[in-house]
């Protein structure tokens, strides 16, 4: 005698389908935390790692109009700042999401994180182009 699967009801249904879509939710907050750290990490090796290519070149050339050694620390220390306060919202954005997911409440919301460290990076980057223009053309 054949047994026939266990049908289940439509409430048995939709609460599995609630759950495999808080799954779901939960994997891509983690694939965006995880974003955030690798963009975050990046940024404090530029920083890092900027003086040190700067005191490299500055070995080679002893003439300097603008300071490059003290300019690449403030540089590297930006990059460093930005990087970590990229990791400080992408924790805080992934900690309030799934929050939302396991409370059943979840209302989207506009983040603007991603936005104020693109700004905060553009805004390095206008400073650092500004002064590699200024020590080029020795201003």
């Amino acid at each position: 005698m054949s047994q026939t699967p266990k049908q289940s009801s439509t409430n048995d249904l939709a609460a599995d389908r609630t759950e495999l879509a808080k799954y779901r939710s939960r994997a891509a907050a983690d694939r965006t935390l995880m974003a955030w750290i690798r963009t975050s990490l990046s940024l404090i090796s530029f920083g890092f790692g900027i003086p040190t290519i700067v005191r490299s070149i500055e070995n080679i050339h002893i003439e300097h109009h603008l300071n490059p050694v003290r300019f690449s620390v403030i540089v590297g220390l930006s990059f460093i700042g930005t990087g970590m306060f990229g990791m400080f919202v992408g924790l805080k954005q992934h900690r309030k999401l799934l929050k939302q997911i396991e409370s059943n409440s979840y209302i989207y919301e506009t983040s603007y994180s991603a936005e104020i460290v693109g700004v905060a990076l553009l805004v390095i980057g206008l400073i650092s182009f500004i002064g590699v223009i200024v020590k080029s053309m020795n201003f």
